[in-house]
């Protein structure tokens, strides 16, 4: 994972029933959570996100389906599948994402630290990089 990210893999807990995962702040999650959101119906054709944030954390994970979690952080990207439904992705500052490549069936949620702020989005993919070329 590239520096600002890590994976995250949440305990299952099921039996014949079947599975749950429970996720807690500051136990399963690095932070406390103050907002959680989650996205569905997105088109395969649709890229969501396009912006960094300048002092958030989060955690993503695809509770079904699937989609791709671009990642940059001004000195190498990656892209991540996010298919799983007990393993996110935690991030960790500046980082610019795009989630792409939606399943049909995708239900991306993500957990935040922060309420919700537009003066803490950076939707200009240059700024981004010439901010992070100069930390």
């Amino acid at each position: 994972m590239i520096k600002g990210t890590q994976r995250i893999s949440f305990t299952i807990h099921g039996d014949d029933r079947g599975s749950l995962v429970a996720v807690e702040a500051l136990r399963d999650v690095p932070f406390e959570i103050k907002r959680l959101y989650y996205i569905f119906g997105t088109r395969s054709d649709v890229v969501r996100g396009k912006h960094a944030h300048k002092d958030l954390n989060q955690v993503l994970l695809s509770v079904s389906g699937a989609c791709d979690l671009l990642l940059d952080n001004g000195e190498e990207q990656e892209t991540v599948r996010l298919e799983i439904p007990n393993e996110g992705v935690y991030i960790n500052g500046y980082i610019w994402r795009e989630m792409l490549n939606f399943t049909p069936d995708c239900v991306l949620l993500v957990m935040v630290d922060r309420y919700y702020d537009p003066d803490d989005y950076e939707f200009d993919h240059g700024n981004v990089r010439r901010d992070m070329e100069v930390k």
